[in-house]
C-alpha cells in the first residue's frame, strides 16, 4: 500500500505577505505525513522589475519572460521567496529543501514554441524525475518547489506554478497515494461567483460538463479544473481546490472521478 503524500500549490500573494505567509507555514507544518509545497511569487518579481526600471509584460495573466525578466524571476522565485519559505519551515522543525527544476534535474522543460505570442523564456514541462524526488521525500525531506525549470542546455525557464504542481503530483502518484491541493483566493469552486459561501463540495466530470455548458463555471476556472481531472486520470487520488487558510483539505471543492 502506497504512503500518503500531499502536494500543495499556493499563489505568490500568500507567500509574499508576512501575515499570510506565517499562517501558511504554521498550517503546512501541521500536515501529517509526506508533503511537497509549490509556490508562486509574481508580485515580488513585478515589484523588483519596477525598482530596476524593467517593464513587466503580461498576456492573459501570463508573464512575457525576456532575458532581463528571466534574471529577475530566477532571483525572486528561486532565491528570495523560496528561501524565506524554507527558513520559515526549518523554524517549525520541517526539514525543507528549496528546489528549482534545474536542481538535481528534477523538472526538465522545453521552451514554449512561438505561435500567436512569443512568451520568451517560458517552459512547458517535459519530464519530472519522480524517483529522485521520491528518494528525498522518503528521507523525511520536504521539497519546496519554485516556479522555475530548465531545458537541459543551460537555460532556466519561467514555468507556471499550477503546471509544476500538477505534473509533480502526476509523476509522484507512481510512488505515493497523492492528494493535490490548489489554493487560491476563493473557498472553492462556486455555484455563484458573487456568493463566497456557494462552494460546490464535490465535482465530478459529469457535473463539470453540465456547469460549464450552462455558464456557471467559466473563465480561468475551466483550465484549472481541466488540469485537475487530467491529474486524476494520470493517477492522482484526489484534487482539492480551496483557500490557503484551509490546506488541511477539510473544506473546499473535492474533484473526483
Amino acid at each position: 500500500m502506497k504512503e500518503k503524500l500531499t502536494v500543495i500549490k499556493v499563489g505568490g500573494k500568500i507567500v509574499e505577505e508576512e501575515a499570510t505567509l506565517q499562517r501558511l507555514l504554521d498550517d503546512f507544518a501541521a500536515i501529517n505525513g509526506h508533503k511537497v509545497l509549490v509556490h508562486g511569487g509574481g508580485r515580488s518579481a513585478t515589484k523588483l522589475a519596477e525598482r530596476l526600471g524593467i517593464e513587466s509584460k503580461m498576456v492573459n495573466g501570463r508573464r512575457i519572460t525576456d532575458a532581463e525578466t528571466l534574471q529577475i524571476v530566477t532571483m525572486v522565485y528561486g532565491g528570495l521567496v523560496n528561501k524565506n519559505i524554507v527558513a520559515g519551515l526549518q523554524a517549525r522543525h520541517v526539514n525543507a529543501l528549496g528546489l528549482t527544476g534545474a536542481d538535481m534535474n528534477v523538472i526538465l522543460s522545453v521552451k514554449r514554441p512561438v505561435k500567436d505570442i512569443d512568451y520568451g523564456f517560458v517552459g512547458d514541462v517535459k519530464q519530472v524525475n519522480a524517483n529522485l524526488l521520491g528518494q528525498l521525500i522518503a528521507q523525511g525531506i520536504v521539497p519546496v518547489m519554485a516556479p522555475l525549470t530548465h531545458d537541459g542546455e543551460g537555460h532556466m525557464l519561467n514555468t507556471n506554478a499550477d503546471t509544476i504542481a500538477g505534473e509533480t503530483a502526476k509523476a509522484l502518484s507512481t510512488l505515493f497515494n497523492v492528494t493535490l491541493i490548489y489554493c487560491f483566493e476563493k473557498k472553492g469552486v462556486l455555484l455563484n461567483e458573487n456568493d463566497d459561501d456557494s462552494v460546490i463540495p464535490v465535482l465530478t466530470p459529469a457535473e463539470f460538463a453540465r456547469l460549464t455548458a450552462d455558464g456557471t463555471i467559466q473563465g480561468g476556472m475551466i483550465p484549472k479544473l481541466e488540469n485537475s481531472f487530467q491529474a486524476l486520470e494520470a493517477g492522482v487520488s484526489e484534487v482539492i481546490i480551496t483557500q490557503a487558510s484551509a490546506i488541511d483539505g477539510t473544506c473546499g471543492t473535492h474533484i473526483r472521478k
